[in-house]
């Protein structure tokens, strides 16, 4: 391709997953798309390797089955999404109580005073099953009966609350702003922050608090899930999807303009519009001036174990902080296609700097966690991502511009929030807008007929 005459309406750089959701939104509203992927494959950071019939997720980013945009974008009708069990589990003191389960502040406090009355010779400590919070004489991590009543309802008011006024509250860094939230230090020490700091992959909370809500908000109103098969289905799903030839993996772009591309060694390409649909850091290097955001890091560790040392598909949270592992997974309780069978998957998340001795206090750490022996798993693989998620510090301003210019636009989570949700829509507002300046009108879309969650 060694002329400037136009070889698609859009060259959209970049097949992540906003770069594909934009192109679906497009190529629906008869614009001629390419689609260039420096990479063999799409999804960018929504990878995952296959390993002797394991599948392993780069970062394991978490998703919700209420996310909207799962829903809206074309091309997702053969996804089929893997729910946890409601809440998380959170391990404190060498015991594991589930947390998180909203209720109505009704139902919340009816719960609270029927535990409160209940005789005290009960069991010591809560089943794993259990969605209460031990007896009378034992408080849990969460609190008492009350402060576990209260946040119900916390979560029951925050699952409906719109978002608009979510995003209308006052802003500051969310490790801040839990302390105005009327729940006691019990509670948000124990769970709040240990659930934050694995949806933000932020330790230190410092994201801006109305992307927290958001976050929070998704937790209340559905179930933490994952793509069925691993985290690639989803990109590749889109990918499919498209027209045949409108995605070219192996195709690098050294330089671009509003009506063309160059590439490494494909010449230059044509086009009336251009997306650029790249990570921060590569968005930044072909359009000098964009704004490059810090980033959190992310480490995941892979085990395999004989058996699996949690017999459901639970998040497990911890609230002692006693280790690297800000949480993890019996991934193959959650997704059984992720391991053969036989044996169990365990994946753990360690967020920012990993310690120098990453593996083996990993074990120690996932030994005290589950409560069994580690000395008979394997390691599959070790997965350090150092720009994983785009921080979202306050002041952050979740719809972040889109169009810079008539036929030149970005898109991407460091454009929302850094999440799936977000990359989804920003590729779903940044093919508005340039729809918008050809004229056009996006076209109507049904919802997308997504499995429900295993």
């Amino acid at each position: 391709m060694l002329s400037t005459a136009h070889h698609a309406d859009v060259v959209i750089v970049g097949a992540g997953l906003a770069g594909l959701s934009a192109a679906h939104q497009l190529t629906g509203a008869g614009v001629t798309v390419m689609v260039l992927e420096a990479a063999g494959e799409v999804g960018g950071r929504m990878s995952t390797e296959h390993l002797d019939g394991f599948r392993l997720d780069r970062i394991g980013q978490l998703l919700s089955t209420s996310y909207p945009e799962l829903m809206r974008t074309p091309g997702l009708d053969g996804l089929t999404l893997s729910a946890f069990a409601p809440g998380v589990l959170v391990h404190s003191a060498g015991r594991h109580y589930r947390a998180g389960v909203p209720r109505s502040a009704r139902g919340a406090l009816a719960a609270a005073r029927a535990l409160a009355s209940a005789p005290r010779g009960g069991p010591r400590g809560v089943p794993r099953s259990s969605a209460r919070g031990g007896s009378r004489g034992a408080p849990t991590p969460l609190g008492g009966a009350l402060d576990q009543a209260r946040l119900g309802a916390s979560l029951a008011r925050l699952a409906a609350t719109p978002v608009e006024r979510l995003l209308a509250r006052p802003e500051l860094p969310i490790g801040a702003a839990l302390q105005t939230r009327g729940l006691p230090a019990r509670t948000l020490d124990g769970f709040v922050r240990p659930l934050l700091s694995a949806l933000l992959c932020d330790p230190d909370l410092t994201t801006s608090s109305r992307c927290a809500d958001l976050a929070l908000r998704g937790f209340a109103r559905g179930r933490l899930c994952v793509p069925s098969g691993g985290a690639s289905v989803l990109p590749e799903l889109l990918a499919a999807a498209l027209p045949p030839g409108t995605v070219r993996t192996g195709v690098k772009v050294t330089s671009v303009a509003t009506t063309s591309v160059t590439t490494a060694d494909h010449g230059v390409i044509g086009c009336r519009s251009l997306l650029l649909a790249t990570d921060a850091r590569a968005a930044a290097e072909l359009l000098p001036g964009l704004r490059v955001p810090p980033f959190h890091p992310v480490t995941v560790v892979h085990h395999t174990a004989p058996a699996p040392p949690l017999a459901e598909p639970a998040l497990l949270l911890d609230a002692d902080g006693g280790g690297p592992v800000a949480h993890t997974v019996v991934m193959s309780e959650v997704d059984p296609a992720r391991a053969p069978r036989g044996r169990a998957l365990v994946s753990s998340t360690v967020l920012g700097p990993p310690p120098p001795d990453l593996e083996a206090s990993v074990l120690a750490h996932l030994t005290r966690l589950y409560g069994t022996s580690t000395a008979d798993w394997d390691l599959l693989a070790v997965r350090h991502t150092p720009e994983a998620v785009p921080a979202m510090p306050a002041p952050h301003d979740v719809r972040r511009p889109v169009r810079l210019l008539a036929g030149l636009y970005v898109c991407g989570d460091h454009r929302d929030t850094s999440t799936v949700q977000g990359a989804l829509y920003s590729g779903r507002r940044a093919a508005h807008a340039l729809l918008g300046d050809l004229g056009l009108r996006p076209a109507s879309q049904t919802p997308s007929a997504i499995r429900p969650a295993a």
